[in-house]
């Protein structure tokens, strides 16, 4: 048994598929059913389920492969930790980041972790928080930048910062006459929000029950964007996190944007990473670069 053939069983194990198994593996089908079976042999148990339309794996097969990804795991930490013993700020780091964040805050800050870290490669990925969750605990991911609050004991982290929220409204809304608002002021008010399964929904879900605001029925938005237009084409109104209208984002036609008086709603952002992960301490620095954003960028209060 090697980390190439766990590697191979892994793969099948995530794509059900030997031809895209053995493309993600970069060797040729026959290559990669040939060395699984040999895999079989070793063990003297059967993995895979062969059948004409798909590929399933057995039970056992199914209970193997997930220790096979916790082996891989450590040996690329192994790797890992050997590169950064020779250079601790070179290598390279998969980060995930959601999406109502990842386009608004990378501007502001890849710049700086490349002037702070020119060998690092940062290898950039942008999903949904339950995903990047999953990606940080199969190793899929070594760090992810997320909204709090996370529980899982696994996981390390280190606050970033914390983004005000702003009320966006269509030309002419009869609150956009107001400099300064107070959250209860949306009470009875409807808000747009985003689909299910974006972090988003829930912090402004939580801002609804504070203040008495219901979400807007029968639509649900796919995207930070296409909330700004919606609320920009009269639609309705919405929270949008401070960052996603500060430059270099350009300003929207048709849409106002009003601050809030006293303590905004925020939410807050943090760098989360495996206890068990050999970039820990690295990660940490990486972190104050992330976190060195604008305040003007972050805050309703200007």
């Amino acid at each position: 048994m090697n980390l190439r053939d766990l590697r191979y069983l892994v793969a099948l194990a995530d794509l059900r598929h030997f031809g895209r198994a053995a493309e993600a593996c970069f060797v040729s089908q026959p290559t990669l059913s040939t060395q699984l079976k040999k895999l079989e042999e070793e063990l003297d148990v059967a993995l895979i389920e062969r059948t004409s339309r798909h590929v399933m794996l057995t039970d056992v097969g199914r209970e193997i492969a997930e220790r096979a990804r916790a082996v891989l795991r450590e040996a690329d930490q192994i790797k890992e930790l050997a590169k950064r013993t020779r250079d601790p700020e070179a290598g390279t780091v998969r980060l995930g980041v959601f999406p109502t964040l990842g386009p608004y805050l990378l501007p502001h800050v890849v710049p700086r972790v490349r002037e702070r870290f020119p060998q690092l490669t940062l290898l950039l990925t942008e999903d949904k928080t339950e995903h990047l969750l999953h990606g940080l605990r199969d190793g899929k991911l070594d760090a992810a930048i997320l909204a709090m609050p996370i529980h899982d004991a696994q996981l390390a982290h280190v606050d970033l910062f914390e983004e005000d929220f702003l009320l966006a409204l269509p030309s002419g809304h009869p609150l956009g006459k107001r400099k300064r608002i107070d959250v209860t002021d949306l009470a009875q008010n409807e808000l747009l929000l985003l689909e299910d399964g974006h972090c988003l929904r829930d912090q402004a879900l939580d801002v609804c029950q504070t203040a008495g605001a219901v979400e807007s029925r029968g639509f649900r938005a796919t995207s930070l964007e296409t909330l700004r237009a919606m609320v920009a084409s009269g639609v309705g109104i919405t929270l949008l996190p401070a960052l996603s209208v500060a430059p270099p984002v350009p300003p929207s036609e048709h849409l106002q944007l009003v601050r809030f008086s006293g303590q905004a709603p925020h939410r807050r952002i943090a760098l989360f990473w495996r206890r068990s992960s050999a970039l820990g301490p690295f990660l940490e620095r990486l972190a104050r670069e992330l976190a060195a954003v604008p305040k003007s960028a972050l805050t309703a209060h200007k």
